[in-house]
């Protein structure tokens, strides 16, 4: 059943269904709820039903093709995976967040572009010129982009991994335990596996670049 409002949407993708008490209250309070192609099976499964599903529908039943039709929306298009085509369908409802669920589980290496294709999302004309939050919720945490210096709220011990891709970027960082203003940021893992030590942290750039920040619970 569609919904009056949008401003709160969950993306369900096909890999691990959320179990963790955070996601679970995303769904459960999401004003609308887009899943990708088969995802809709997992969904029904835990006795709920979606607002929208979204893909090529190479992975969906004929019978749940037929259940659903008046709300399938059918994109073949072969450049983009079902999350992407689920974001751009989402962005239509003018939403103010977007949570990802079930993007990582399954393959690693559809796990690791799925969390890749946040930095895409966030540069997103909408979400430029929108105050539209994008972000990938798991188990464990969530996955959030930043294009520049930022201050963030946290918990002391609150553990934090920090994912960029440019060898040029410099983040000065206070309020965690490890500095890294001397990082080097050409390989995944070089600033990860950090923890916040007071009640805020910031991570100063020396200039705008694509990170990808993850946060525990």
């Amino acid at each position: 059943m569609k919904q009056s409002t949008h401003r709160n949407i969950v993306i369900l993708g096909d890999g691990d269904y959320p179990a963790a008490p955070y996601p679970l209250g995303l769904l459960e309070t999401a004003d609308t709820v887009i899943c990708c192609d088969g995802s809709v099976v997992k969904l029904l499964s835990h006795g709920k039903r979606p607002d929208y599903i979204v893909g090529d529908m190479d992975t969906l039943e004929a019978r749940y093709q037929r259940e659903f039709s008046d709300i399938i929306r059918r994109d073949a298009d072969q450049e983009h995976n079902d999350q992407t085509k689920s974001f751009h369908f989402a962005l239509t409802l003018k939403p103010e967040r977007i949570s990802i669920l079930g993007a990582t589980g399954g393959r690693e290496d559809h796990t690791l572009g799925n969390i890749s294709l946040l930095i895409d999302y966030a540069r997103n004309e909408y979400c430029r010129k929108h105050p539209c939050t994008v972000e990938i919720v798991t188990d464990h945490g969530v996955f959030t982009p930043y294009f520049d210096s930022v201050t963030l709220s946290g918990k002391k011990g609150e553990q934090v991994s920090i994912f960029a891709f440019d060898p040029s970027l410099n983040i000065k960082s206070t309020g965690l335990k490890y500095p890294t203003d001397r990082v080097v940021f050409d390989l995944w893992w070089k600033a990860t596996l950090n923890e916040v030590t007071g009640d805020s942290f910031r991570l100063e750039f020396n200039h705008p670049s694509a990170v990808l920040l993850f946060r525990n619970y």
